[in-house]
């Protein structure tokens, strides 16, 4: 894994659910580790598959989001 700058600005975007709808709307954090946890400990884990965080010139897919929320390298701490 490449290295990924947790301290920068980021924008997530759930996925939407099977219906079609999008329970949760885009919100912008303040820094990377935040809205990794926010996806990972407070979405429906059933949406993260879709959902896309965009930081820097840097955009991560739900497995990828998961594999920062477990690396040794993620700032906060976890649930």
């Amino acid at each position: 894994m490449t290295l990924f700058d947790y301290n920068a600005p980021a924008d997530l975007f759930p996925a939407r659910s099977k219906g079609g709808r999008r329970p949760l709307g885009y919100r912008r954090f303040s820094t990377a580790a935040e809205a990794i946890r926010y996806a990972v400990e407070q979405m429906p884990p059933e949406l993260l598959d879709g959902t896309v965080l965009e930081s820097g010139d840097e955009r991560s897919d739900g497995p990828r989001i998961r594999a920062l929320y477990d690396s040794q390298d993620y700032p906060l701490a976890r649930k």
